[in-house]
């Protein structure tokens, strides 16, 4: 726009470079334009405003303000959400809310059973009689889960999860019931045998994961490890909740706060459709899990590995005492959490073979420590480096079930997994208790050590077997 001469100052200030001049309005009403500024001081003049973010800019002849760039800040948090892979992970729309619903229904796995044995035994005065309460309940759970699993592949997560889950509430209140009113012992079987519906929140949760991040085996991988850590912060905060309940309150108040936990917890995971996998209609030529090429073979991995838990489960309560179990808890944690954050190699078989060598050797330290005496602090040292490598096998372990299994069997497949572990932690515990008995205390600890080992043998002859037939 041109300015009027009457407008023009006899000598015009030149403007800074970082700050130029707006033009005058022209016209018969232009007023003088004021005297010229004075002077930048020296240190303005060594720091002047960059150019491209000036204050105040030129738009259709007036003065407007110039739009500001966003605060290094925002930037900084962009750049640590972009370099750690967990907070990429839960950006996935819907992920935290499904993974708070099923952290809330998970903690109870490691509630129930220990609020059960306090509640019976302190209810009869008999261990023999929670104890075994509490197996038949672990039989029952491994005969009825993949028929669960296999109904939430075929009609969908909320439509089974929620009535199974109401189904298993309700059998432990009717244990509770039972309980306090000193009913006959039978019915304490069939009411604990009635929480085996419960569904398996785990395997349903990585299902999500396997069906949110598929076509990206690395953040599968950072999926696997998170919900194996989370795991592991389940049973190590589930027994200490559950015996401070029946402590501070009532022998029933473990079993009531875990009920409530798992009903409500289901509730908030189930809600979330949108993040629920599809159901995919099965056809007539689709075969059990149990005949997919390679799947027995990992079946028995797990259930040597669940040896490995259960037997480093009583050796350890029977020479220093249950408290001791949460360091071995706390470093599988943190060393799921480091292998997510780790870029994994492109064999997976292979990853499962290093994993299980070096399990296999850490579950030795526990064995040296208890032989030769050590003191207590150098035993938990120990059993704190041995779980360092108990997460990363069973992460391994479920990507490998997790590709053998196909997409509309994948709950059943992951349940299949669950239930060999947990028959093994019955079969690891059986040994341990024998060994402790027979041997004592210290030898023991061969038992986890051993179970490690023939497990490391079993997935090395999966292995030739697959590189022999040509399997990929």
């Amino acid at each position: 726009m041109p300015i009027s001469p009457a407008a023009r100052p006899e000598t015009p200030p030149r403007p800074a470079p970082s700050q130029p001049a707006a033009p005058a309005p022209s016209g018969p009403r232009a007023r003088p334009v004021a005297a010229p500024r004075p002077a930048l001081s020296a240190r303005s003049a060594r720091a002047p405003a960059p150019p491209s973010t000036p204050l105040l800019t030129v738009s259709g002849g007036q003065l407007v303000a110039a739009p500001r760039s966003a605060p290094a800040s925002t930037g900084r948090r962009r750049s640590r959400r972009s370099s750690n892979p967990y907070l990429r992970l839960l950006a996935t729309p819907g992920a935290r809310a499904f993974t708070a619903g099923n952290l809330i229904a998970r903690l109870p796995m490691g509630m129930l059973g220990v609020s059960a044995i306090i509640m019976i035994a302190g209810s009869r005065g008999s261990y023999a009689l929670a104890g075994a309460v509490t197996a038949t309940g672990l039989a029952a759970t491994a005969v009825v889960a993949p028929f669960t699993a296999r109904l939430v592949d075929r009609f969908g997560q909320a439509r089974v999860a929620v009535p199974a889950t109401a189904l298993a509430v309700l059998g432990s209140l009717a244990l509770v019931l039972c309980v306090h009113h000193d009913a006959p012992a039978w019915t304490l079987f069939a009411a604990y045998a009635a929480t085996a519906t419960t569904p398996n929140t785990g395997g349903m949760s990585r299902a999500r994961w396997a069906h949110l991040r598929r076509g990206d085996p690395a953040a599968l991988h950072t999926a696997n490890s998170f919900e194996q850590a989370a795991d592991e912060l389940c049973f190590m905060l589930g027994p200490v909740l559950a015996a401070t309940l029946c402590g501070a309150l009532f022998p029933e108040a473990g079993t009531l706060v875990g009920a409530a936990l798992l009903m409500t917890g289901v509730l908030i995971f189930s809600a979330q459709r949108a993040t629920e996998p599809p159901v995919t209609p099965r056809t007539k030529t689709v075969t059990s899990p149990l005949r997919t090429p390679g799947m027995p073979a990992l079946l028995a991995v797990f259930l040597a590995t669940g040896a490995v838990f259960g037997a480093l489960e009583v050796v350890s309560i029977a020479h220093a005492g249950g408290a001791i179990l949460a360091l071995q808890a706390a470093g599988s944690c943190v060393a799921g959490l480091v292998y997510g954050a780790l870029r994994p190699a492109r064999d997976v078989h292979r990853r499962l073979l290093l994993c299980l060598a070096a399990m296999t050797a850490l579950m030795s330290l526990p064995l040296l420590a208890a032989t030769g005496s050590a003191s207590l602090p150098v035993l938990a040292l120990c059993l704190l480096l041995a779980g360092a490598a108990t997460a990363p096998t069973m992460v391994t372990g479920m990507t490998l079930v997790q590709r053998a299994t196909r997409p509309e069997q994948l709950n059943e497949g992951m349940t299949l997994a669950v239930t060999a572990l947990l028959g093994g932690v019955a079969a690891g515990a059986a040994a341990g208790g024998w060994l402790v008995e027979h041997a004592g205390t210290a030898s023991g600890y061969t038992a986890p050590m051993s179970a490690a080992a023939f497990a490391l043998v079993v997935a090395g002859a999966g292995t030739f077997t697959r590189w022999r037939t040509g399997l990929r």
